[in-house]
């Protein structure tokens, strides 16, 4: 009998087990330097598109190392970094006008790329409420570090992430529109929903495949706002120090245990400023398409890709 324990253990027909099911499938860096220079490039390119679209960023980069290789944890702060950059510097003025909120200044709708404004007041509570899904990310994503909960590198249970994500996508929209259609447009985000979106983001965070901005999004649509442009740019801002705090403390683990003497900082300075550029076009173009469209092509997309992972692994590991 095959022994699906080891990758390299002969079969009955004498083949070798090239890409296991469901262990771990292998990785094995592009060994020669052009190569290495085109995987980054391609990591961050899919790390930009995917990391604010409803679509998880977390398990496309899983299923590309399959291929491309597997990265160093510094490349993978690096290219998420560009993506923070993106993101911080389309709202870069909103993120002010907010803070001003407290000094009793509006947040004027032209300020911001959703077009929402807010007086001071609101612009304080809008704040507030940030900071409290915030923080609610931070104290469960200690406490999940805590209990040693790791993401899996396995391509099925990314799959069926992506495939009942994307069901989801579908239902929590439905019934949003429902509400929508029953109470009319509210772009008002609640302190229910605050704290919703902070569980929403470490849920994401365990299971790759989910999508942050896809959990996130559609617990605000379905628990609070009925604004597609609303709901869409709260999970946008609160990503922001969310990704910060995580990436930094990404980076002293990574400084603290001497892996950036081993980095191949070409590689790295390509992925980054593929990312960022990446990432600020696809979050720009989102905003513009959720004006006028739901988010079913996404779900759509989510659950083919997923049924194909599912369909054509087992078939890679069989053939």
């Amino acid at each position: 009998m095959h022994d699906t324990r080891n990758p390299e253990a002969p079969r009955p027909n004498g083949t070798t087990n090239v890409l296991p099911y469901p262990v771990p499938l292998p990785r094995h860096p592009p060994p020669h330097p052009v190569t290495d220079l085109l995987a980054a490039l391609l990591l961050g390119i899919i790390e930009g598109i995917t990391e604010f679209l409803p679509i998880s960023s977390t398990g496309h980069l899983l299923i590309a190392e399959q291929w491309l290789g597997h990265r160093s944890d510094l490349f993978n702060i690096a290219i998420q970094a560009g993506a923070i950059l993106a993101i911080a510097l389309i709202y870069r003025q909103r993120l002010w006008d907010l803070a001003m909120g407290f000094l009793g200044r509006a947040a004027p709708a032209a300020h911001d790329p959703a077009g929402i404004s807010l007086d001071p007041a609101q612009a304080r509570g809008y704040a507030l409420k940030l900071g409290v899904a915030f923080g609610v990310t931070c104290v469960l994503g200690v406490v999940v570090k805590q209990l040693g909960f790791e993401l899996p590198d396995r391509i099925e249970p990314i799959a069926w992430a992506l495939i009942l994500g994307g069901v989801w996508m579908v239902v929590a929209e439905h019934f949003a529109a429902k509400r929508a259609r029953a109470l009319g447009e509210r772009s008002a985000i609640s302190w229910t929903v605050a704290i919703l979106v902070g569980i929403a983001q470490v849920v994401a965070g365990v299971f790759p495949g989910t999508s942050r901005s896809a959990a996130t999004i559609f617990v605000a649509l379905l628990f609070g706002t009925t604004s597609r442009v609303a709901a869409t740019e709260f999970a946008f801002l609160v990503g922001i120090p969310t990704m910060f705090a995580a990436t930094a403390y990404e980076l002293v683990d990574v400084v603290r245990s001497g892996q950036a003497a081993h980095e191949d900082w070409s590689a790295l300075a390509v992925a980054f400023i593929a990312s960022a550029i990446t990432a600020f076009i696809s979050v720009k173009w989102l905003l513009r398409y959720i004006q006028s469209h739901r988010f079913t092509a996404f779900a759509v997309y989510r659950v083919a890709l997923g049924a194909a992972l599912l369909l054509l692994v087992p078939a890679a590991s069989a053939g």
